[in-house]
């Protein structure tokens, strides 16, 4: 029975993976500083969980002693690109440093394990134009560059006989992405003016073009990577980008908003528009479809349903359980 290592095991792509691994066999070991939070999603998802920090260096190598993995998944980060000019130091030392030392100790204590790095399309900038393995990177925030600096230690690590992969996401999504991300908060605001809330919906730059995915199917080339005979990097994206604009009204169509109630009840917050935003990102997948072969399914609009239709349940079973509570 293989085993692997995930970090950030309750994030979105930490939890779908987590499915994924089980599915395929694997014993799964889950690290997360946050144990008492974490302890449900073990023992609903049957994985074992350790204790550690990815800005602490003996937890990790505790980590990876007691796992003594096939794989380690490093999802682990500070992912929001607002909160990396608040706080770029922590950033730094999450997103660049905690992939440095588990470098270090793959190295040093178990040099046959292969692992997987989550890069990201932040790292393209305003490239303008679909995004390769192969494109120049000019990222725009510390969060972009954090990224880059990680990708490059992969680079490096693989000449001192690491098997690491970067695996280059763009934007992928899901019912599980967090509340600040801009598609959750879409979707949960349009499934609660379809019950009937009225409040106003504040966003920033609608204009902002990704490339956005489905982070179940994502998963499943994460893992393709490592099953691989020599590490690489993998772009993986749909190669078709929709602004926020699209977004917010393919979401009201869904629960049959007409497009005037939508626009009376948006709110232009000018600040919620990112520092030296990033206009249009655009994957380039034609590698990851040749070498690894895989592509996405679920497209935009159906993404877009599937994330309204979760919301809509949940308002849905809330409902229900508040009446059962009175």
């Amino acid at each position: 029975m293989k085993r692997a290592l995930v970090t950030g095991v309750c994030g979105q792509d930490g939890s779908y993976l987590t499915e994924f691994l089980l599915n395929k066999g694997y014993r799964v070991f889950g690290l997360t500083h946050r144990m008492i939070e974490a302890e449900t999603f073990a023992m609903h998802h049957h994985i074992h969980l350790l204790n550690g920090d990815m800005r602490d260096e003996l937890s990790l190598r505790t980590a990876i002693t007691k796992s003594w993995p096939d794989e380690i998944y490093n999802l682990a980060g500070q992912v929001f690109v607002p909160v990396s000019w608040e706080a770029p130091a922590e950033t730094f030392d999450i997103n660049t440093c905690g992939l440095a030392r588990i470098l270090k100790i793959v190295k040093e204590v178990k040099p046959d394990t292969k692992v997987y790095q989550a890069s990201s399309s932040e790292m393209f900038g305003n490239y303008d134009g679909c995004c390769s393995e192969e494109t120049a990177m000019w990222p725009t925030s510390p969060y972009g560059i954090s990224k880059l600096a990680s990708h490059k230690l992969c680079e490096r690590y693989r000449e001192r006989d690491v098997f690491v992969v970067s695996g280059i996401l763009f934007n992928h999504e899901s019912p599980r992405r967090g509340h600040e991300m801009v598609t959750r908060k879409i979707s949960a605001q349009v499934a609660a003016w379809a019950n009937g809330d009225d409040s106003r919906l504040g966003l920033g730059n609608l204009n902002a073009r990704r490339d956005w995915g489905y982070a179940k199917e994502y998963v499943e080339a994460m893992w393709l990577m490592l099953q691989q005979d020599q590490p690489d990097d993998y772009v993986v994206g749909t190669g078709v980008s929709h602004s926020v604009a699209e977004f917010l009204m393919a979401a009201g169509e869904v629960v049959g908003l007409e497009r005037a109630f939508v626009l009376d009840h948006l709110e232009i917050d000018n600040r919620m528009t990112r520092t030296q935003e990033i206009y249009n990102l655009r994957a380039d997948n034609s590698k990851t479809k040749r070498v690894l072969h895989w592509e996405p399914k679920v497209d935009f609009d159906a993404l877009v349903k599937l994330m309204v239709h979760s919301e809509m349940t949940t308002l849905t079973l809330n409902g229900r359980r508040a009446m059962v509570a009175r």
